[in-house]
């Protein structure tokens, strides 16, 4: 009789943490399905999930848009109880620092009954030049509804990192990675860090919660992910989320990205230029 495959499934699979993790598994040798509304996978049409689950060992969860939005908790909840019953032995489990709906999905999964992993993460380095916050380092400005409360702005890379050794390795299961850099710095420092390694000015300006809003929206971002963007500055950059965490060197022996690295790296990349 033929073999089986075995897969790791990864949802979420082409975005900033999904595709860097397809990489690393593919690198190591691992058969990797990639879920995204192409495999077909889709959070809203759970008739979609199934067939994404044929066949597959492990699981990286990564909900879009986020975790906070209407719903999440139930819909990761009913994927990760469904993941079970077809034999997935590992879930892992993208999250979110400080925001009370991630942490009711990570019960969820917790409940399922597999080996599970959680990787709690807030702002990610990467959002200055894979998400939102690209067009105004490109512009030379940044304006943004932050002020003086820093973030310890986590590395991609690194996310992708505790992820993938979470998939394939042991010793991680009933674990709870919170993951940051290895600093906090204000947005205002962070233009600063980004502006000396590309080298040109690169103003950093604080507006007005609602103003910043309506640009989103005058920008052509739709107005769910407005809404988004807009409540996680006025919730989650509270301060509740400043101190650096040890998440990385936990799972990995080893300190985190800081951010000069990363901004050093990205600028050699050519992203921003």
């Amino acid at each position: 009789m033929p073999v089986m495959s075995t897969y790791t499934l990864v949802l979420g699979g082409t975005g900033k943490t999904g595709r860097r993790i397809v990489a690393r598994l593919q690198a190591q040798g691992v058969e990797v399905r990639v879920g995204s509304r192409s495999l077909p996978f889709d959070w809203y049409d759970a008739t979609t999930w199934p067939g994404a689950l044929e066949d597959v060992e492990t699981a990286y969860i990564s909900y879009f848009p986020d975790l906070v939005v209407e719903g999440a908790p139930e819909r990761v909840g009913a994927f990760a109880r469904l993941a079970a019953s077809k034999g997935v032995r590992r879930l892992v489990l993208l999250s979110g620092r400080g925001e009370a709906e991630a942490q009711r999905a990570e019960q969820e999964v917790i409940a399922a009954g597999t080996e599970w992993t959680v990787v709690r993460c807030s702002w990610f380095a990467q959002n200055f030049s894979e998400a939102f916050l690209l067009d105004g380092v490109l512009a030379g400005e940044i304006a943004l509804p932050a002020g003086d409360v820093p973030e310890p702005f986590v590395d991609a890379e690194d996310i992708a990192d505790v992820a993938t050794a979470a998939l394939t390795q042991d010793g991680h299961h009933g674990e709870i990675y919170e993951l940051t850099g290895p600093r906090a710095l204000r947005f205002e420092e962070a233009a600063a860090e980004i502006a000396a390694a590309i080298g040109r000015e690169l103003r950093f300006v604080s507006v007005p919660g609602e103003a910043f809003h309506a640009g989103m929206l005058s920008a052509g971002v739709p107005e769910d992910e407005a809404v988004l963007v807009s409540w996680l500055f006025r919730e989650v950059l509270d301060g509740r989320n400043v101190e650096p965490q040890d998440g990385v060197r936990r799972a990995l022996g080893r300190a985190p990205r800081d951010f000069g690295e990363y901004a050093r790296v990205t600028a050699a990349s050519g992203a921003w230029a």
